[in-house]
């Protein structure tokens, strides 16, 4: 793939060579950018093999120079689901262990689907919370955590929160940003979408889903991504007059739905034909590609902002992730149901098939990342807990939890190195969307070690088997043919659960406890 900014880049660091040598013994700062619901594909940046046509629909320049600046990670995973996706990276836990399995909102409301099969089991819909609480309300179906942005608090790290939180229900402690850790809460609450991306509607205001604090840009003509990076760049501006490391979680709402028109982006796409759906754009689907794009602008404008400023650029780690996979059902996306949104991945968003759980995923650091490089080596999202914590040179530090994330610092610095990493989904829940289970969907848990990718849907004690690295659209279920496999599979997955305490559904007709995947033959 060819980089415009690539040449750009090269040459602006190798100007910074003398100034990153100064700063070599500086604490880094570190900029985590998450992006809420954007597939694997929904970039020009490719992360699978080949560039497809979906990687063509798109215009993600920021992206492509980030690309080229440093390193993509072709098989990085989240949860199917954004809130324990959040909770995970703020935890080190897998959801397994948190048991935040769906997303949260309310104050003791769950948020499932109902059953007439499933009795599912108590979650901790409350969200993760501060170990420090002294709320009573907080201990009640909550995992309570010591989280990373608050040991680098402790460390002498600024830190800014900005976007979306997602990780507590309304009403407790962990709602807040600033009870996890941040020094800064820029629109940060227990909702997990915007009311609105409009200036002009408020954001949303007077809905369960306002963003707050964001009260100057009410009534002006401004989307949200675009007033969170402008609030973003001024609070970095603090530390970095004092002289003090920050670390800048910039989280945006974007490209969750509503898709509400961003205007400066939208026209390019709307009418336009695209090569696989063999048609023109939709409106929703021209939406959508400006909500990509406005989220890729605020990277290229964050970017911008350190690059103004060489000594900082030269000292600061940037990390590109989404929490969980693309939406993938057509009363939002345009082309064939859980196939063409996350192609060649198979489903999307709330299902165990890879199109729910692999993300794009890229990193830079300076001096240690090799430019224009990729990095095979599997990741976790609770593997950014240690990863970020020794990236800030942060080694002595406590949790109240188990950190069940393994940092990937030695991969970095050594890409050769190719470390087994099993990577483990919980989700005994009923996403509120869809219950397709044919298509990955309903209460599941799931294990990917080395080619295989084997599901255990609880209700019906299925197993299914895939050879991703042959079948990345997991279209050939080998579960019959490989026994062996899924037996060894069953047990590692089971061993987890138990491990970790996980929590399990029941059946309504008998009050039994759904059997474990090693249970069932």
């Amino acid at each position: 793939m060819k980089h415009k900014n690539a040449l750009k880049n090269v040459m602006f660091l190798a100007s910074m060579a003398g100034v990153g040598a100064i700063q070599a013994q500086e604490r880094p700062n570190i900029i985590l950018f998450l992006v809420d619901d954007m597939g694997w594909q929904d970039t020009s940046v490719p992360f699978y093999s080949d560039s497809t046509a979906l990687n063509a629909r798109y215009h993600t320049p920021n992206m492509e120079r980030l690309a080229a600046m440093g390193v993509r990670f072709t098989e990085a995973y989240a949860c199917a689901i954004s809130s324990p996706t959040r909770c995970s990276l703020m935890s080190g836990m897998n959801a397994a262990r948190h048991r935040v399995t769906n997303w949260t909102l309310n104050y003791d409301q769950k948020t499932d689907a109902g059953s007439d099969v499933l009795q599912l089991p108590e979650w901790n819909y409350n969200g993760i919370q501060p170990d420090s609480t002294d709320n009573p309300d907080d201990l009640k179906n909550s995992a309570l955590i010591t989280s990373f942005p608050k040991i680098l608090q402790q460390h002498g790290y600024y830190t800014i929160h900005c976007g979306k939180a997602h990780f507590g229900a309304r009403n407790t402690s962990g709602e807040d940003p600033g009870n996890m850790g941040f020094d800064v809460n820029i629109g940060g609450g227990a909702n997990g979408a915007p009311g609105s991306y409009l200036g002009t509607e408020n954001f949303g205001e007077g809905t369960a889903f306002e963003v707050r604090g964001l009260e100057k840009y009410h009534g002006q003509d401004i989307f949200l991504t675009e007033a969170l990076t402008l609030e973003a760049v001024e609070a970095m501006k603090k530390p970095i007059r004092e002289n003090v490391p920050f670390y800048l979680y910039m989280s945006h709402y974007a490209v969750h739905s509503p898709y509400n028109d961003d205007v400066r982006f939208s026209g390019k796409y709307r009418g336009r034909y695209d090569a696989q759906l063999n048609a023109g754009l939709n409106e929703n689907e021209a939406r959508y590609a400006a909500l990509v794009e406005g989220m890729d602008k605020s990277l290229g404008d964050i970017m911008d902002f350190l690059q103004s400023q060489p000594a900082v650029a030269a000292n600061t780690i940037i990390l590109f992730m989404s929490d969980n996979g693309g939406q993938a059902l057509n009363n939002v996306r345009q082309g064939l149901e859980n196939r063409d949104q996350n192609y060649p991945a198979r489903a999307g968003k709330g299902s165990a098939f890879m199109g729910g759980v692999r993300e794009p995923m890229m990193i830079y650091w300076p001096g240690v990342t090799e430019a224009g490089t990729e990095i095979s080596q599997r990741v976790m999202i609770e593997d950014f807990f240690p990863t970020i914590l020794e990236m800030a040179g942060v080694q002595d530090y406590e949790t109240v939890q188990t950190v069940d994330g393994i940092s990937f610092v030695d991969v970095l610095r050594d890409p050769a190195i190719d470390r087994e990493r099993p990577v483990i989904w919980h989700f005994p829940n009923l996403w509120g969307e869809t219950q397709n289970t044919e298509e990955g969907y309903g209460a599941y848990s799931a294990i990917l070690k080395g080619d295989y990718h084997l599901i255990y849907h609880w209700e019906t004690q299925q197993k299914r088997l895939y050879d991703v690295s042959n079948d990345i659209g997991e279209q050939n279920d080998i579960a019959r043919e490989c026994p062996e496999i899924v037996k060894q599979l069953s047990k590692e997955l089971t061993d987890c659960l138990k491990t970790t305490n996980a929590q399990r559904p029941s059946y309504k007709a008998t009050g039994l406890v759904c059997p474990y995947p090693d249970e069932v033959e």
